[in-house]
């Protein structure tokens, strides 16, 4: 089993590590040799378009599909039945009895799970639900259902969490539910948690490391602080000769670090000091009008690895 460092020296245990994981179904490859790696304590934010392959490969990680080629580890070890009691999962739209209360749903999947009925109640306070009584699932909104689900996932004490779009369909205030139910479950029990969502900017609130999958690849994996730095933020400086001004800089620093945007010249911030180019820009006799900071998206970053 590989284990990874953290800078501190912290040696990071595998929860999941897929080895050239691969699904195809005819001729289309859904999952194309996907090597991914969640860490304990993670929670790892999965993102792609739709159809890009996220569920497919979640499946396979909750063994609700055989891989093509490839294969998996969970804990640092091949899968098993046993292992699989320690993942609590959401795939899509939660399966709940509409007709049942909460406490019932979750005491009627007590029993599927093989877990004990007292956790009901502990749950339903978890998640917020302990004071819906006898209302039926059914009448519940879209947010209720979903901590519904996310409890149910919880019976049995899983230590991974798979979830397949849970903020999908939320209002804001849903969304703002679910999200600090997984934020307090990570903090507070140290689940570790796979999630997918196309909600990049709710994913970002959230989440530690990402994957970014694009047609079935995995094209990068990366923390929130590698990401932080590929959208670290930019001077911008508008000049009246923007030629001259890319002729100047392009002299004195890598080109790479450096885009022109109309008349306006866009510095990679910390490859100088704002005032020392300003000043250069000036004695060779181009005007800065003006100087600002602009802040890189995480959004177009990850819709750039996605693919158009």
């Amino acid at each position: 089993m590989m284990r990874r460092r953290k800078e501190n020296g912290t040696v990071m245990e595998p929860v999941l590590q897929t080895y050239e994981l691969t699904k195809r179904f005819g001729g289309k490859t859904a999952v194309d040799r996907v090597n991914m790696r969640i860490d304990r304590g993670d929670i790892y934010g999965f993102i792609g378009r739709n159809g890009a392959g996220k569920t497919t490969l979640m499946r396979m990680v909750l063994s609700q599909a055989l891989p093509s080629e490839g294969h998996f580890d969970l804990f640092g070890q091949k899968p098993v039945p046993e292992l699989h009691r320690r993942i609590g999962s959401m795939v899509e739209t939660p399966g709940l009895y509409n007709n049942c209360s909460a406490r019932e749903n979750l005491l009627r999947f007590a029993i599927l799970a093989e877990a004990d009925a007292r956790e009901a109640d502990e749950i339903l306070d978890l998640v917020g639900l302990a004071g819906t009584g006898s209302k039926h699932a059914g009448h519940f909104s879209l947010g209720m259902k979903q901590r519904l689900g996310i409890g149910i996932a919880l019976l049995g004490h899983p230590e991974f969490i798979v979830l397949d779009e849970p903020v999908n369909g939320l209002d804001p205030a849903g969304i703002q539910e679910v999200r600090n139910l997984i934020l307090r479950l990570n903090r507070e029990q140290g689940i570790t948690f796979l999630i997918s969502s196309h909600l990049l900017d709710e994913l970002g609130k959230i989440a530690t490391r990402f994957g970014i999958i694009s047609s079935g690849r995995l094209v990068e994996e990366l923390t929130v602080g590698q990401l932080q730095e590929r959208c670290g933020g930019k001077l911008r400086f508008v000049v009246d000769d923007p030629e001259k001004a890319l002729a100047v800089l392009s002299g004195t620093m890598d080109p790479a670090c450096i885009e022109r945007r109309d008349h306006a010249m866009l510095v990679q911030e910390g490859t100088a000091p704002a005032a020392a180019i300003n000043r250069q820009l000036v004695e060779a006799g181009v005007e800065v009008s003006s100087i600002a900071r602009e802040s890189g998206s995480w959004e177009d970053y990850f819709i750039e690895r996605m693919g158009r």
